[in-house]
């Protein structure tokens, strides 16, 4: 079937605010740029799911870049089922009609029904190991694309001590890859840019490090935008949040709750592990957010006031007062941080020892996000533990927050919010 019009490329670039572009002497000239307001909370499970539903999160479920399963008891970051993002796709009319639609490297994409896939997909084998890999649909797109490129993905740039800008080189060729495929470039295709996230959380938006991030990524856009153009896409690119300079303080709400016998731990081999069964309340902490969680007849009213008290947290409201945020998943209370401040996951102090994986990537296990995996710890392999070295945090909505957005194709508006580009790109789809 012939598409009436052109095909589309949807670029999510992370951290891509609206400020931190407008720092660069001569931003991308040949795209025009224009600010948009993020969803709440500002993070990257939350705005994809946001983006591919026009919905809030209190609609599509994704409150975090992780999810408390009361029924489980058991918090879970990153994981990747599409099943877990509720509503209809933006794009479900379009592919009814017969078109094709393709995803790489978007969060909770493993199952979408869509006609192309790649995501990040390791084997974590019984011994330790891990095999580097990535899932795909078709099974055997991922061995075509490293034979293409020569080159396969290095998931060590993508997430850890080794992550930065470079990842995107791979990611980009691989996108481009795609839309000269005869075979595989769908009419719509979806693709993600992680190049900004790592130096401006390891060293702030204002820092030497970042600059050089932000030329890398703004000449991958570039990349993209001219083999948009001569494949016959137009392309849409939209930041997902803006990166604050921190360095005010770090919150550790676990450790408040866990200090008044709320948060309670098991002691296995003279380290702390958390026992979510037991615990009357904890935080899944998430950059400048925190969702707390309350069990066993624990009040909203309990918790509050030991909460408030924390001298790096701005706000603590109900869930279901936040704005869009009114989900079964979302937390009993939910907390913001002040500027220039973040939340990390800790329970423990110096008296007893961390969980093993404390001092180790592991994404899945923590309860919480934690930005230190991206410093090395000592002795390597092992990564910091150390909270006050991060520099850059996001997930507040607000002034100096919004993202930039910019755009090919005539969209039919010009959308002030994610939310409102989302409900373009549905109607431009029909």
């Amino acid at each position: 079937m012939q598409t009436k019009t052109r095909k589309l490329l949807l670029v999510q670039v992370a951290a891509l605010g609206w400020d931190f572009l407008q720092q660069q002497a001569e931003p991308e000239s040949s795209l025009r740029w224009s600010p948009l307001d993020p969803v709440f909370p500002a993070v990257t499970c939350t705005v994809q799911a946001s983006l591919r539903t026009a919905l809030p999160p209190s609609r599509h479920g994704m409150i975090a870049n992780g999810l408390y399963l009361r029924n489980l008891r058991k918090p879970m970051f990153w994981e990747q089922s599409s099943a877990l993002v509720d509503g209809e796709r933006i794009w479900q009319r379009y592919r009814d009609q017969g078109h094709t639609v393709g995803m790489m490297f978007w969060q909770q994409s493993l199952g979408e029904d869509v006609d192309l896939l790649l995501s990040p997909k390791p084997i974590h084998t019984h011994s330790g190991r891990l095999i580097q890999d990535c899932y795909t649909q078709p099974h055997d797109l991922y061995a075509e694309i490293c034979a293409g490129l020569g080159r396969r993905f290095n998931l060590m740039r993508y997430w850890g001590p080794l992550a930065s800008h470079v990842v995107g080189e791979w990611i980009v060729d691989a996108t481009v890859w795609v839309m000269r495929s005869e075979g595989h470039a769908p009419d719509l295709l979806c693709t993600y840019l992680p190049s900004l996230d790592y130096d401006l959380q390891r060293h702030g938006p204002d820092s030497r490090q970042a600059r050089t991030a932000r030329m890398a990524t703004l000449q991958q856009i570039q990349q993209l935008k001219q083999a948009a153009e001569q494949n016959g896409y137009d392309i849409v690119v939209v930041g997902d949040y803006a990166i604050e300079s921190c360095g005010q303080g770090v919150g550790f709400p676990n450790r408040a709750l866990h200090e008044q016998g709320l948060f309670t731990t098991r002691i296995v081999k003279g380290r702390s592990y958390p026992d979510f069964h037991a615990a009357r309340a904890f935080a899944m902490v998430d950059h400048e957010v925190a969702h707390v969680y309350l069990q066993h007849g624990t009040r909203p009213d309990e918790v509050a006031p030991l909460l408030s008290a924390i001298p790096e947290v701005d706000e603590v409201l109900p869930g279901h007062q936040q704005d869009g945020l009114d989900h079964a998943h979302c937390g009993d209370l939910v907390l913001t941080a002040k500027p220039g401040c973040w939340f990390a996951y800790p329970w423990w102090d110096d008296t007893v020892q961390p969980p093993d994986y404390a001092s180790h990537i592991d994404i899945h296990n923590k309860p919480g996000f934690d930005p230190c995996e991206i410093f090395w710890g000592w002795p390597p392999p092992s990564v910091s533990q150390n909270a006050y070295r991060i520099r850059g945090s996001h997930g507040r909505v607000g002034p100096g927050r919004q993202v930039a957005f910019a755009s090919t194709a005539d969209l039919g508006g010009t959308p002030k919010s994610q939310l409102e580009l989302a409900e373009l790109l549905k109607q431009r789809l029909v």
